[in-house]
């Protein structure tokens, strides 16, 4: 992952620990390796070794948003899931739909960078609820900020994939505009 610039670009030192995510496309997520917005258009199952009695946050980020050439949105954020019980996504709290993966037309590739922070304890939040459908306020958000604002510390696991535009990308646009 040190070869995609996470550091510094989305957080400020790279985890031990490599999330385990797979799609049910059958593409799985292995450090940068590129996959199509087909192939990551569903909400993956993400794995790490978690302690169970505590709590945790996930999140899936784009840095490169419009291009990472011009990533005048970054961060956009793609999946938000806090209070996570050990590593139990589902009995989380969603503060942001999943979105997948849509690289404007020409824009080149995009890292996608999913990041688990271990939580103090389990939080209120008060970020606004994303919806699957709105693309409203996921631009020019950073984690970092985030992790700070509730004390989370730096990431304790990661991973992320590449992708360009392809033909699913017009779906979802047409899907964010509602």
């Amino acid at each position: 992952m040190d070869k995609h610039s996470i550091v510094p670009d989305v957080i400020k030192k790279l985890p031990k620990t490599v999330l385990k995510v797979t799609y049910n496309s059958g593409a799985t997520v292995d450090q940068g390796n590129e996959l199509t917005p087909t192939q990551v258009k569903d909400e993956p199952k993400v794995e790490w070794e978690a302690d169970p009695n505590k709590f945790y946050l996930l999140c899936k980020t784009d840095p490169d948003a419009p291009s990472r050439k011009e990533p005048k949105f970054r961060e956009w954020q793609h999946w938000l899931v806090g209070n996570i019980p050990g590593s139990d996504v589902s009995k989380g709290e969603v503060l942001s739909e999943f979105v997948g993966a849509a690289p404007p037309k020409g824009s080149g590739l995009h890292r996608y960078v999913f990041l688990v922070y271990e939580q103090p304890s389990k939080l209120k939040f008060d970020e606004p609820r994303l919806k699957k459908t709105s693309g409203k306020n996921r631009g020019s958000t950073s984690i970092q900020k985030l992790a700070s604002k509730y004390k989370l510390g730096d990431p304790v696991a990661a991973n992320l994939y590449q992708a360009q535009w392809d033909d699913y990308c017009p779906i979802l646009y047409k899907q964010l505009k509602g």
